[in-house]
């Protein structure tokens, strides 16, 4: 898609920016009619270039002389004038000065590409925003909802005041009633039956006002059954899928806080609620009738706040943080023998009462009967304080809280070989940390329980990679049941849901993601250039166990190599976007080959488990029989080790090939698309030591040594090569055994021998 057509899908505030762009001088017309062409030169470098600001100026004439000859096919003579008109206008005001012509160009293509780019981040902003608006509002009206019933019980609580204030007058009345009935005068039987039918209504008004306050009551019950559904079944569940994704790399997962004030807020909405029930019942042992609303509903109304209480307390169990060793941070639930690992739960219902009253125990693969019968699979123990008391004082928010610190995991050897008899391998066993606990509740124990997502546990480090492929997969896939029997037989994905995941790969332990080129590149090598799988869906096997392409390795050890690669040596570089990466040796020519000898890009190798990288740039080769063509060259990959030595921006910085006469020079000038290589590079060259003091050559005389410095040099200039795409990086000191092994004379010989099996080197 090109720029000039992407910019004309943007609002119009964007369009107008795009408008002012455009005068006489350069009119948009030219843009609109010409608008591929312009993209395809390089007119920066035109900018600075007299001669190829020359030649562009011409071939922008001609290019106006094709659409004047369609515009005439067309019979369409207002174009036809436009272009004529525009082309007298582009002669007058550049044809001596074909370089501003060049600058004004190249200056409209940057800004526009600087618009474009602003409107994507005005579009994502927006996005983003709106998402974020939604969440709030929803929000907003869950803690409104929760606030409404918090309200709602401090009504009841009131009624139940007026309710209680109306009975023990009625009480009061009715005793001093009964202790005036045996009075014989007139005057008092008259009082008496005044104040018996008072009573009466009194006893109506009280019914009425048990009735309204049971109601009420049980309005407000209804009311917290609704929220906390909500809670329990949409707001929790969608916490714990953010939480699968955060683990395997996704965006962060909120924060609880929120979910706990409205658990919070409703605990104790719900006591208040118990408290007020016991009220009742007090009120009803003082006073009851035939047809008493309380004697009626209380039992009803207990045990639904018991049932909701309960429900409430025991879904508020999570796992806040699940199981992880410290060592590798970004690998949680891949867990090795012998290391210790950490997880924390949390109780989402904060009350002061229940301070140090939990006593939590976690227990490995609890519950698991089937699988004991499942010959070969392993079995563990947890070593460490498997027990642990919540409190307030875990977490920095005074949230109630448990962490375990010191847990390893050893395994119950059996008799028999593990990797025979076994179901799955390793790497695709899932096994679950389990933690209860038991709250105390109307004098009655209540069990909490709450259990990890799925881990894997590994007794080699080796193991590492495919174990997190199995964790990638299992929470890519799965969101609701925990099926620990999964990858007996794992179902496919497809590449919309691999795509996203694979980028998170690189985004949480960088600063990049994968962008839609290099996700394309990707899909191509993983699915093959013709797509073998139906519908699009990836099994199991041809991301981590098949080998890919005839190489030793799969997909997934590909990937993880190069993440490696990038975290210990190419950060800085990787977040820059210095390194293209993923990119076909196809596509790395089409790039370069319309670019200034010299261009290069970074590339990561095909063929390396462990994560090489590479560069390949372009030059110009002619010679007597054929015209210039462009030439590539890559060199042969850099892996771990080599960026051990020395860092890549130095590689890049010294890389040299042997030009004639056995000069070595640098043929690397621009990064692509024609950033300066240094301006590129230049701020992760090494320091420059600083120059030797006298002293410090005698003291180079008394050692004996010289000090050098390697950098990395093809023996053979590129355009002698046949087969250029694999130049062998050679030190200096490898070179210099050369010439000193091989005499003149025998170089001589060998280039002679060379020029007659392969003159179309030479």
């Amino acid at each position: 898609m090109s720029q000039w057509y992407q910019l004309q899908q943007l609002d119009s505030k964007f369009l107008e920016q795009v408008d002012q762009l455009y005068d006489d001088s350069f009119p948009m017309e030219i843009r609109q009619y010409l608008a591929q062409w312009l993209e395809a030169k390089d007119w920066e470098h035109a900018a600075s270039n007299d001669s190829m600001a020359t030649v562009l100026f011409h071939e922008l004439l001609t290019q106006l002389d094709d659409q004047y000859s369609r515009f005439a096919l067309e019979n369409n003579f207002l174009l036809q004038h436009n272009i004529r008109k525009v082309k007298r206008n582009l002669q007058v005001c550049f044809q001596e000065d074909p370089i501003q012509l060049a600058l004004t160009i190249s200056h409209s293509l940057k800004e526009e590409k600087k618009i474009l780019e602003n409107a994507m981040k005005d579009e994502k902003n927006h996005v983003s925003s709106l998402l974020n608006n939604i969440i709030l509002d929803k929000q907003k009206q869950l803690d409104q909802k929760v606030k409404t019933v918090k309200s709602s019980v401090q009504e009841i609580e009131q009624e139940i005041k007026s309710l209680e204030d109306l009975q023990d007058e009625f009480d009061f009345r009715s005793k001093t009633l009964h202790s005036r009935e045996h009075e014989v005068n007139g005057l008092a039987q008259n009082e008496i039956k005044q104040e018996k039918v008072h009573l009466h209504n009194m006893m109506l008004k009280l019914d009425i006002k048990r009735k309204e306050v049971i109601n009420e009551t049980a309005s407000l019950l209804n009311e917290v059954e609704q929220i906390e559904g909500l809670l329990i079944n949409e707001e929790l569940v969608e916490w714990k899928r953010r939480q699968q994704v955060a683990c395997i790399g996704g965006p962060p997962n909120t924060c609880l806080d929120q979910l706990q004030h409205c658990f919070t807020l409703l605990a104790e909405s719900l006591q208040q609620v118990r408290q007020q029930l016991k009220k009742l019942e007090e009120l009803e042992q003082k006073y009851s009738y035939e047809g008493d609303p309380i004697t009626q509903k209380k039992q009803f109304l207990e045990e639904r706040y018991d049932t909701l209480f309960i429900t409430l307390i025991k879904s508020s169990f999570v796992v806040e943080r699940q199981p992880c060793m410290p060592t590798h941070p970004q690998r949680p639930m891949v867990l090795k023998t012998g290391v210790q690992f950490t997880v924390k739960l949390r109780l989402l219902v904060r009350l002061p009462e229940l301070n140090y009253q939990l006593r939590v125990k976690a227990s490995f693969d609890k519950d698991v009967t089937e699988k004991s019968s499942v010959k070969g699979f392993r079995k563990f123990n947890i070593l460490g304080t498997n027990t642990k008391v919540m409190n307030m004082e875990e977490s920095t928010n005074g949230s109630l809280a448990a962490e375990f610190r010191h847990l390893q995991l050893k395994e119950q050897k059996n008799t028999g070989s593990r990797q025979t008899e076994g179901p799955l391998i390793v790497t695709e066993e899932l096994h679950s940390i389990s933690f209860e606990t038991q709250f105390c509740h109307q004098n009655q124990q209540i069990d909490l329980e709450t259990t990890s997502l799925p881990l894997v546990v590994i007794s080699n480090v080796s193991q590492l990679p495919n174990g997190w492929a199995s964790i990638l997969w299992y929470n890519m896939l799965v969101s609701e049941s925990k099926t620990l029997g999964f990858f007996s037989n794992p179902p496919a994905a497809t590449w919309g849901q691999l795509s996203e995941v694979l980028s998170w790969q690189f985004s949480s332990v960088t600063k990049r993601g994968l962008n839609s080129e290099q996700l394309d590149m990707l899909e191509e090598k993983l699915l093959g250039p013709n797509n073998c799988f139906s519908e699009n869906l990836i099994p199991w096997t041809r991301f981590c166990k098949e080998n890919l392409n005839e190489k030793p390795f799969s997909f997934w050890l590909w990937i993880e190599g190069i993440l490696e690669l990038i975290k210990k040596h190419l950060l800085p570089l990787w977040n820059d976007g210095c390194i293209m990466g993923f990119v076909s040796k196809e596509k790395e020519r089409a790039l370069l080959k319309d670019r200034l000898p010299g261009t290069f890009l970074l590339r990561f190798s095909e063929s390396s488990r462990e994560g090489a990288i590479t560069f390949t740039w372009v030059e110009m080769v002619s010679n007597v029989l054929f015209p210039a063509e462009s030439q590539f060259h890559s060199v042969e990959p850099y892996t771990k080790h080599q960026l051990s030595a020395v860092t890549f921006p130095d590689i890049i910085r010294n890389y040299k090939v042997m030009a004639a006469e056995n000069i070595p020079e640098n043929p690397l000038k621009f990064l692509y698309p024609s950033i300066s290589k240094d301006q590129a590079f230049g701020k992760y060259y090494s320091r420059p030591k600083d120059p030797s003091e006298p002293m410090d050559v005698d003291d180079a005389k008394a050692s004996g040594y010289i000090k050098t410095e390697l950098i990395s040099v093809s023996e053979v200039h590129p355009s002698r090569l046949q087969s250029p795409e694999n130049l062998l990086p050679m030190s200096v000191d490898v070179f210099g055994e050369l010439t000193r092994q091989l005499s003149p004379s025998d170089i001589d010989s060998v280039d002679s021998e060379l020029a007659c099996h392969f003159p179309a080197l030479f």
